[in-house]
Parts: C-alpha cells; sequence; structure tokens
C-alpha cells in the first residue's frame, strides 16, 4: 500500500476526516441539505417506483435501518436503496455541476440508513456527509463521465464507500479495499438517463450508494478489491473516465475552509438543475407577452451539454413519462410559459399529454450557444427569445437563479419547501417535530424519532 495510488489517498483522507472539527457554517449548510433531502422524500411518497422499493424492503425486514412514510426496517443497504429512490425521485433534491453533473446529497440516506444501523450520533452523521460530498463533488471536478458513456453515479461509488468506512469506524487498509469493491464491481451505463427515461433514472444514484454500503461492508470483514482500481491496466482510468489528477491535500479542512459542500446547488423548481435558467428565462417573458397564443417561434440558446443532454432526441419534444419531461429543455420552457410556475404538477400524466403543451414543443428549437457553454459548468445559463406572430422578438437571458451559489436559499426557502412537500402527508405537528429534529441534527443521538414524524399515518 502506497499513497500513490488514488483510491489509498481518497482513504488516507477519508479516515483523518473523523477527527476533524467542522465549521458551524458547513454543518448548517448540512442542516440545510438535509431538510432539502426530506422535503423530496415526501413529495415521492406513493409514487410506483418507490411503492415497488417499499415492497421490497418489506420482503426483507431487519431491526437495523427504517424506511421512510412507513414503519418497516430493513437493511441498511435496502433502507439507502428505498430512501435515496425518494430523495431522488422528483430530480427536486441538491446538484452540482463539474466536468460531470450530479447530485451529492444522494449521498445523505444512505448515510442516514448506515447511521441508523451503527448507532451513530448526529455529529457523526454530519461528518460523513461532509465526507461524501467532498468526493463525489472533487471527482465532479476531475473528469467527465457522461461524454464517454457511463454515468455520474459512478462517484457515488467512491464518495459513499468512504462515507461507510467513516461511519463504520473502519481503519484505512480496509476503507481502500472498499473503494476499490465499489468502483471495480458497480459501473452504471449513460443509457439510464439517455433516450426515453424509464423508473431506474431515479434509483441509479440509490443503487451505487447501496452498491458502496454493500461493499464497505465487505471491507470490515477483509474482502480485497482490485488494485490499482483507478491506475490499473484494467482501471477506471483506462475503461471509464480517462486519466485525472486528484489530489488530496487540497480537500477541505478546517485550515482551508474549502469544503465543496459549499458550491453544491439547490433547487426551487422540481426539475434538472441545468435547465433552472431556462425556466426562469420563460417566466420573464410570460409577463412580457399577452399570451402563448401569440408565439409563432421560441428558440431556447443553452450550452453544449445542455443541447446534448436535454434536447438530444425527439422524446425531449414528445415526452411520455415524468422522467423523459423533467430533462426536456423545451417541455419545461412550454409548461412554464403556460402556467407561470413549474411545480410537481407539471408532471402529471395529463400534464405531459396536453395538446397545448405539445403545440408549444411544436414551436421549440434548441441551440448551442458557445458564448453560454463558456459559462459552463461555473454558470448554468440558458437564454430564451420567444418570436411573435407579429414578428416582434421577446428575449430573456439567464445567467444564474435563485438556489445558486450567487443567490443561495435560505432557511426560510427550505422550510417553505420542506412545508409544501410535507402538507399532503403529514400534519402539522409532525412537520414541526422534523423540521426541530433537523435544528439539532448534531445533538441528536438517535433516528427513530425522526422517522416516527416522517411516517404516513
Amino acid at each position: 500500500m502506497t499513497d500513490s495510488t488514488v483510491a489509498m489517498r481518497l482513504a488516507r483522507y477519508a479516515h483523518a476526516f473523523r477527527k476533524q472539527h467542522l465549521p458551524e457554517a458547513i454543518i448548517h449548510l448540512v442542516r440545510q441539505r438535509f431538510i432539502d433531502s426530506l422535503a423530496c422524500v415526501l413529495g415521492a411518497y406513493g409514487a410506483d417506483p418507490v411503492k415497488a422499493a417499499v415492497c421490497y424492503a418489506a420482503a426483507n425486514r431487519a431491526k437495523s435501518s427504517s424506511v421512510f412514510g412507513t414503519h418497516l426496517q430493513t437493511t441498511p443497504e435496502i433502507a439507502a436503496f428505498t430512501n435515496g429512490l425518494m430523495v431522488r425521485f422528483l430530480d427536486y433534491n441538491d446538484g452540482y455541476m463539474g466536468l460531470e453533473p450530479g447530485h451529492p446529497s444522494d449521498n445523505i440516506p444512505a448515510c442516514l440508513a448506515l447511521a441508523q444501523a451503527e448507532n451513530a450520533t448526529g455529529a457523526e452523521l454530519i461528518s460523513a456527509i461532509v465526507l461524501a460530498y467532498e468526493i463525489q463533488m472533487r471527482l465532479q471536478d476531475a473528469a467527465s463521465l457522461n461524454k464517454r458513456g457511463w454515468d455520474h453515479v459512478n462517484y457515488i461509488n467512491v464518495a459513499m464507500a468512504a462515507a461507510a468506512a467513516n461511519l463504520m469506524k473502519l481503519d484505512v487498509a480496509q476503507t481502500e479495499q472498499a473503494i476499490n469493491i465499489a468502483v471495480s464491481g458497480h459501473l452504471a451505463m449513460r443509457q439510464v438517463r439517455s433516450g426515453a427515461l424509464s423508473d431506474w433514472k431515479g434509483c441509479s444514484a440509490a443503487n451505487a450508494a447501496r452498491n458502496a454500503i454493500f461493499a464497505a461492508q465487505l471491507a470490515r470483514h477483509g474482502m480485497t478489491g482490485p488494485s490499482p482500481v483507478f491506475e490499473g491496466e484494467m482501471g477506471f482510468f483506462k475503461l471509464v473516465s480517462g486519466s485525472f489528477d486528484l489530489d488530496t491535500r487540497r480537500f477541505g479542512t478546517p485550515d482551508n475552509g474549502d469544503y465543496a459542500i459549499r458550491r453544491s446547488l439547490t433547487k426551487t423548481f422540481p426539475t434538472n438543475g441545468e435547465l433552472h435558467t431556462a425556466v426562469w428565462a420563460a417566466l420573464d417573458i410570460r409577463k412580457r407577452i399577452d399570451g402563448v397564443e401569440d408565439i409563432a417561434a421560441i428558440t431556447i440558446a443553452t450550452s453544449e451539454f445542455n443541447r446534448r443532454v436535454l434536447a438530444d432526441t425527439p422524446e425531449k419534444w414528445l415526452p411520455k413519462t415524468r422522467e423523459t419531461a423533467d430533462h426536456s429543455l423545451p417541455y419545461n420552457v412550454a409548461r412554464a410559459l403556460l402556467d407561470g410556475d413549474i411545480t410537481v404538477d407539471s408532471y402529471r400524466p395529463e400534464k405531459i399529454a396536453d395538446p397545448a403543451a405539445i403545440a408549444l414543443m411544436d414551436k421549440v428549437s434548441v441551440v448551442e450557444d458557445p458564448a453560454l457553454t463558456a459559462l459552463f459548468p461555473r454558470h448554468l445559463a440558458n437564454r430564451v427569445c420567444v418570436t411573435l406572430v407579429s414578428g416582434e422578438q421577446v428575449v430573456s437571458e439567464m445567467i444564474t437563479g435563485p438556489g445558486s451559489v450567487e443567490t443561495p436559499m435560505t432557511d426560510g426557502d427550505f422550510e417553505r419547501k420542506f412545508r409544501r412537500m410535507a402538507m399532503p402527508h403529514i400534519d402539522a405537528s409532525a412537520q414541526a417535530e422534523v423540521l426541530g429534529f433537523v435544528a439539532g441534527l448534531e445533538k441528536q443521538t438517535e433516528f427513530t424519532s425522526l422517522f416516527a414524524a416522517m411516517a404516513v399515518s
């Protein structure tokens, strides 16, 4: 074992991370991301993929980790999968765009499942979450996966394996093996986000987190994995990502304060994060025109990434599933122009099949603007140009928007988001109990009461 491999450097960083005393500002960000994730969980209650996962959990009971919305307990890896699916289902959880996109909060439900199973404290849970964010986001900065046909959740394999090792108090050698096993054994293809999207779009990250916990459990009992998993002749660099540099000496510490979680972005709309500014632009235009019936054509200028991912196939102009619709530039701009908002209801089947939306999408063209590509990924900018039947053009360009690093959501914003998603499922007293629990997350010594408050009676 030497520090020359990426896996060993990450293992040493993860092992030392347990001793870090996190700044209050970072703990505060975790509390915000935690309540944001719980809002997403509530919005997923009753969804068909979630029901399937809950049934699977019910068939595999264990007195270990709880399942949101229920009184079920199951194994930590199944709870990580089921709760992780809930966090991701609406595509409403936080995100980050480096060379590769991703959602670092996908690690939160897995960390919580394992914290409960390991009788960890709230402070230990927070430490594991910050560590997972740090590793996933630094990997997202290091190399693109989607351009090479691989899904971004492959970085969760690494981040969550390290976070699991942190919570399980594994030594450096065991942590390295957890990473080796997680990376080599569980690679996800980008097809999960290509063309017509399936239920698995919301499951892919949860599955990566589940696999990472499994890998750490095996490493705890002495299992070894292929090494060097990144640099080897048939390793991650050669077959998946291409070579990249990862200097853990530059990772977040109390001394430098440069924790990656500071750069994560949160969402005001339950849709793909890279198209939020296109929605804001459409809403701006809607206020400046008399009605959609006056629209002759719509041009969306965007980045190379958005053109390739959010307007890549005919399905994006005629979505049939919510998973396709919430990753469609044409659909979200059309829906925003029609309704003046994007909400969970924007992706109901009747909304997706709405003839008015289909007619408006027929008028949409999506083009790459090199100037907007040049801003990416620092800014997720979009420009919408509406040509009216009169020939007049109405243009709105949004470089950034609410939920960005420049304009972060406030505690009040997160609470409103949580209460809005909670209202159909849990009463006001349960909502207050959840909010109070998260407000003191670093002081908690158990998590059962949180799941009790989140359960549907």
